[in-house]
């Protein structure tokens, strides 16, 4: 979100001319959800996903929950997310996580979206809370950062993979092993702007634009081409998002 803050046109116009067609854009809070509900409003390319993140779990509340539900219900509003367990910067008490993230899962079952999943150092404890999910069970893992083993249990779930810049960087071998034995039909790239940029821009401010790398990486490591990657991931994106209404 904070990457078209500041120069949205030019962000566009930068991913248009690197070939993104179609971006997503995740709340992170209340605020942030309606901001990209807005967005998708003036942007054709762009749908939004709207949700609150483990590190706001305490601001979720009843009317809070209540809000989240009626933004949902927007035409461009495709996803509840970004949602799930952080446990490496513990920035909300872990009950307080789980809880949200109980309530979000309730919430997308009850319309019927699927689910952006955030993890750090949780995957056992999502896991769990998606394994007792009385929804659908369709979502994305967002940028996947597990081992084969945490692969396996993840696509037994149902679930995408998310693939983000770090599948660029020199010594991401176990990821990029991971990105190998995914099901094409399974895999999403995606950028986490404004974070996890990918090389050679490490440490610079992401954008939509630079999924073009995250292809082309994982294009290189699975032995296809470019134009299939795109073609297969596009799908993928697609069919979990309905953009083809």
């Amino acid at each position: 979100m904070p990457a078209f803050d500041a120069d949205r046109d030019a962000v566009l116009d930068r991913a248009r001319g690197s070939g993104v067609t179609r971006i997503m854009i995740p709340g992170i809070d209340l605020a942030s959800s309606r901001r990209a509900v807005a967005l998708a409003e003036a942007h054709p390319e762009i749908y939004a996903a709207v949700g609150v993140h483990p590190h706001e779990a305490e601001t979720l509340g009843p009317t809070e929950l209540n809000d989240l539900r009626a933004l949902a219900a927007h035409p461009k509003a495709r996803a509840i997310g970004e949602i799930g367990l952080d446990y490496y910067r513990d920035r909300s008490p872990r009950e307080a996580q789980r809880q949200a993230l109980a309530q979000q899962l309730d919430l997308a079952g009850e319309l019927g979206l699927p689910v952006i999943v955030h993890n750090r150092d949780a995957f056992a404890d999502v896991m769990a809370a998606l394994a007792g999910w009385p929804g659908q069970r369709r979502g994305v893992l967002h940028s996947f950062s597990g081992d084969r083993a945490q692969l396996s249990e993840a696509l037994a779930a149902g679930f995408y993979i998310g693939i983000t810049g770090p599948i660029t960087f020199p010594k991401a071998h176990e990821l990029r092993a991971v990105a190998v034995a995914a099901p094409a039909a399974r895999l999403l790239i995606e950028t986490d702007a404004p974070y996890l940029t990918p090389a050679p821009r490490r440490g610079q401010r992401n954008e939509p634009a630079y999924v073009r790398r995250v292809a082309e990486t994982l294009a290189e490591v699975r032995g296809e081409n470019l134009a299939e990657v795109a073609a297969q991931t596009s799908a993928n994106a697609a069919a979990l998002f309905d953009w083809s209404s």
